[in-house]
């Protein structure tokens, strides 16, 4: 008896949170909206890239004002041919460079890294 005496206030209790309506319950604190970002300047050399064989030729031209630092990965297909990384080569404004790489057989797969200078 006197723990179904005990249970039955918390029963209730129980019963009146679960019937609230959804309005009446609390909402989580919402942050702030933060000030708008600034769009960011375009950047980045627009690249074409050219595999016959086993030779690569990339042309990479840049259309916009900062420079872009180009690399270029070539991914070989078979196991014991390497694979390269390309230095880095500065494309100035309005500026096109060539960049060439090679494996010893068949490419695998070709990509340009670019980094803001």
């Amino acid at each position: 008896m006197r723990l179904s005496r005990s249970l039955a206030p918390v029963t209730v209790a129980v019963c009146l949170v679960l019937s609230l309506p959804y309005d009446a319950m609390p909402h989580a604190r919402v942050a702030a909206p933060r000030a708008p970002v600034a769009p960011e300047e375009p950047f980045g050399a627009e690249c074409r890239t050219d595999v016959q064989g086993s030779r690569v030729v990339v042309h990479c031209h840049n259309p916009y004002a900062d420079t872009d630092s180009v690399r270029l990965h070539i991914e070989c297909d078979r196991w014991w041919d390497l694979d390269t990384d390309g230095a880095p080569v500065d494309v100035g404004p309005a500026q096109t460079v060539r960049l060439t790489g090679r494996c010893w057989k068949e490419v695998r797969s070709v990509w340009v890294s670019h980094r803001k200078r």
